[in-house]
């Protein structure tokens, strides 16, 4: 007789990679910048504890640092204010990729200095600028690519924090959130899948549009970041809280009585059950997410 036992079929076999060997850095804005205002004992305080310190501590080589300030309004000044503070912080060379549209990106010059870079920083503005002009580019490519492959280490702050994920919040008021439809929701630069991130997020009392976000997508891990305040991915999921706030996860995979399919767009919706977890310096964090391949 044939064997009437049902084969188990591993529908997601071939489609998961090893975890990236490189580093994130997701920042929250605000950092601590130091400078040398202050007393020496102040300025070693700011250097040992830092945020921007901790990117500097996880280099390796000594290929540049590479500043990305497209997000800005004011990318020259944005630019030079980090070249400053990692110079101050030990950095031997320091270069700002100043790319302003779509046909600036893809370029030899532009190719060859993240081939050569350490690490990678990405300014604070507008988020949407990212994704826009560096969406599908060959130089985005080869950042995933190093990231993936390599100790590559990639930090971004405010903007350049929220444009790191998937999905990426890239509109909303501060007080909005609670009615359908008030937040706009994009793909972002795709360091990380199935993580939605918001910054400035308890000065700015973003938890409710974290929530319709959540709402929207259950299967995604909402990550709220205060100012000064970050997370270190390492291996693509393990979390690690630097920095002199907190983070807000927003888990909603046990969520139910959610609405927001039901409402029209205008209308209150609702959601239970979403975990919630307030995570200060030192916490650690495992993202409940799946591996994907390189895209």
């Amino acid at each position: 007789m044939p064997n009437s036992k049902k084969k188990t079929v591993n529908h997601n076999s071939g489609l998961s990679c090893p975890p990236p060997k490189g580093i994130l850095i997701a920042i929250g804005g605000r950092e601590q910048k130091g400078g040398n205002d202050g007393s020496p004992d102040e300025q070693e305080e700011f250097a040992s504890d830092s945020i921007l310190q901790r990117f500097v501590d996880e280099l390796r080589g000594d290929g540049p640092v590479v500043v990305v300030p497209t997000a800005s309004e004011e990318p020259v000044e944005s630019g030079q204010d980090y070249v400053k503070v990692f110079t101050e912080l030990g950095v031997k060379r320091v270069e700002v990729l100043d790319i302003r549209s779509r046909d600036e990106v893809d370029t030899e010059e532009n190719m060859r200095l993240i081939d050569e870079a350490a690490g990678i920083m990405f300014t604070g503005g507008d988020q949407l600028r990212l994704t826009a002009i560096y969406g599908g580019t060959d130089l985005l490519k080869r950042i995933k690519e190093r990231y993936t492959s390599s100790h590559f280490v990639i930090a971004g702050t405010s903007a350049g924090a929220a444009a790191m994920s998937t999905p990426m919040l890239y509109q909303g008021r501060n007080d909005a959130g609670y009615l359908k439809d008030e937040i706009h929701v994009t793909t972002g630069l795709q360091f990380l899948h199935d993580v939605a991130i918001d910054t400035h997020f308890v000065a700015r009392g973003r938890i409710v549009r974290m929530a319709q976000v959540i709402a929207t997508n259950p299967g995604c891990v909402g990550l709220g970041l205060e100012e000064d305040t970050a997370v270190v991915v390492t291996d693509g999921s393990e979390l690690e809280v630097i920095g002199n706030g907190i983070i807000v996860v927003v888990d909603g995979r046990q969520c139910n009585g959610n609405t927001i399919h039901l409402v029209k767009p205008g209308e209150v919706f609702s959601v239970r059950d979403l975990h919630v977890h307030l995570l200060a310096r030192g916490e650690r964090y495992t993202l409940p997410i799946e591996a994907h391949l390189h895209r």
